[in-house]
């Protein structure tokens, strides 16, 4: 939390590091996310080459996959400076409460076993019925695409993305792990089976913090 880093030190939250937050967020979401779009980029690429349509549709479309995150970003930024401000946030960003954490734990255990998560990992493992099933026309259509996608891979990671307070905002081996764990949910053959052995890890882990 030196160099470039140290605004974050700050006791204050003006606009302008309140905006700087949001941009942390912002970035590290799209870098956390976009790589598990790419089959879904990828496909609608080839459908607008095919249909010679203009390219810049498949931009549009990542546009409103980010949308989507971008206000995750805002929100998670709140919740952020909400718990600075209760003093259950360190200035290293991680949750300085026992009981907390196994919180976080526990919710992101618990959702990863629920049927929101199954439908919406279902949804974002499968690019090509989006396509057939979903298609929009036209400039407009792509970026609504981007933005249901964007939905629906929302409802499948958020709970796994409150996972960075527990470990810290921060701390890049948990951004690793969590792109990882995203990527193989969604692309992996073994995707959903992931998902099941990942929230009983969780749950596990929560109820261990909590006890211990």
């Amino acid at each position: 939390m030196t160099g470039p880093s140290a605004w974050m030190m700050t006791t204050t939250w003006d606009g302008s590091h309140v905006a700087l937050l949001v941009a942390m967020w912002a970035v590290m979401m799209a870098g956390m996310m976009l790589p598990s779009a790419a089959p879904l980029l990828l496909l609608y690429g080839t459908v607008v080459r095919r249909r010679q349509d203009p390219m810049s549709r498949v931009y549009l479309l990542a546009s409103g996959y980010i949308l989507v995150w971008l206000i995750f970003s805002v929100g998670a930024t709140l919740l952020q400076l909400l718990l600075r401000r209760t003093l259950l946030l360190t200035p290293m960003m991680e949750i300085r409460s026992r009981a907390a954490t196994a919180v976080v734990l526990l919710v992101a255990g618990l959702y990863q076993l629920t049927p929101a998560k199954v439908v919406c990992l279902q949804v974002c493992r499968s690019p090509l019925a989006l396509l057939t099933r979903h298609w929009r026309p036209g400039a407009m259509g792509a970026l609504q695409m981007g933005v249901e996608q964007g939905v629906f891979c929302l409802g499948c990671c958020w709970a796994l993305m409150l996972l960075l307070f527990a470990g810290g905002v921060m701390n890049l081996a948990v951004i690793a792990a969590l792109t990882v764990l995203v990527l193989v949910e969604k692309i992996a053959p073994a995707g959903l089976r992931v998902r099941l052995l990942t929230g009983i890890a969780l749950v596990g882990l929560g109820l261990w913090r909590l006890v211990y």
